[in-house]
């Protein structure tokens, strides 16, 4: 073996060893936070300013929030809770539901880990990190949804339920989606179903598909508002912006304009709005 081979050996075995000294799992995280993002280099890294949300600002979902409030209290109060899907049209309030449960909830030791899609490959990282940990997380992944042939769901539906080891009771995953099987379907897959002694039997790339999705123990579905549900959230939110609501013909108005422009009625655009109008001087208004 030449001297440069030699170096070259010497070189990758020290790699090695800094790698495994420096891995995420090997740096201790700051705890005095109550949000989290995980990044593969550097671990558990706090969000210093989390958004706060409060579940009094999530409008018009009201079965759906009382559904995610009861299994988070259960979770942290000890009790058995479940892993849950929020799926749904977009902007109806998933995220912003999740956000306000950690607001509502960390002073009672909830903690909230955003984990991007990519990443869920780390998940056992991740646990191994936060198990042993007095506190209860929720490893938050938003808008969630996987391609064909993307690998990263494996490693979601062994920690959902399906790898020998238990689950760690201070962990639950909350995901949202705007795909209820987060998995693309295609028109061939629901033509190729059989029938077994009466009973129809889809194929085996649907069956993948939906079990991913079945094994989340709660599923929330989000709607499309209304065009008075979308008003009810625009006059919550110009309310809470000191500004008039759309009991003004004007406002009422420009509100229905506003979402006629973006193609949506959704709790998010009834907050752009509402921050648009509010911050508008009168001149401004036409």
């Amino acid at each position: 073996m030449t001297q440069a081979e030699q170096l070259i050996l010497r070189t990758e075995a020290l790699i090695e060893r800094l790698e495994a000294v420096f891995s995420p799992a090997n740096l201790e995280p700051d705890w005095n936070h109550i949000a989290y993002r995980w990044l593969p280099s550097k671990g558990l890294l706090p969000i210093l300013r989390p958004q706060r949300v409060r579940l009094d600002d999530i409008l018009c979902t009201d079965l759906a929030k009382a559904e995610i409030t009861r299994n988070t209290r259960q979770f942290v109060e000890g009790r058995s809770a479940n892993n849950t899907l929020l799926w749904g049209s977009r902007g109806t309030g998933k995220s912003s539901l999740i956000k306000a449960l950690l607001n509502e909830y960390a002073d009672q030791g909830l903690r909230l880990i955003e984990v991007e899609k990519q990443d869920l490959i780390h998940l056992t990282s991740i646990i191994e990190v936060i198990q042993d940990r007095p506190e209860k997380f929720i490893l938050y992944c938003d808008d969630l949804s996987f391609e064909a042939d993307d690998p990263s769901y494996k490693s979601l539906k062994a920690i959902l339920d399906g790898s020998l080891s238990a689950p760690p009771e201070n962990v639950l995953i909350y995901a949202t989606s705007n795909r209820r099987h987060l998995l693309p379907e295609f028109k061939q897959e629901n033509q190729d179903v059989h029938i077994v002694d009466g009973e129809i039997h889809q194929n085996e790339s649907v069956e993948e598909k939906i079990s991913l999705s079945e094994r989340f123990g709660l599923w929330l579905s989000f709607y499309p508002f209304s065009q008075d549900q979308y008003l009810q959230i625009v006059d919550h939110w110009l309310a809470q912006l000191g500004a008039e609501t759309t009991a003004n013909e004007t406002t009422r108005l420009h509100a229905l304009r506003f979402a006629l422009q973006r193609g949506s009625r959704s709790g998010r655009v009834a907050l752009q709005f509402a921050r648009d109008w509010a911050g508008r001087l009168p001149e401004d208004v036409q």
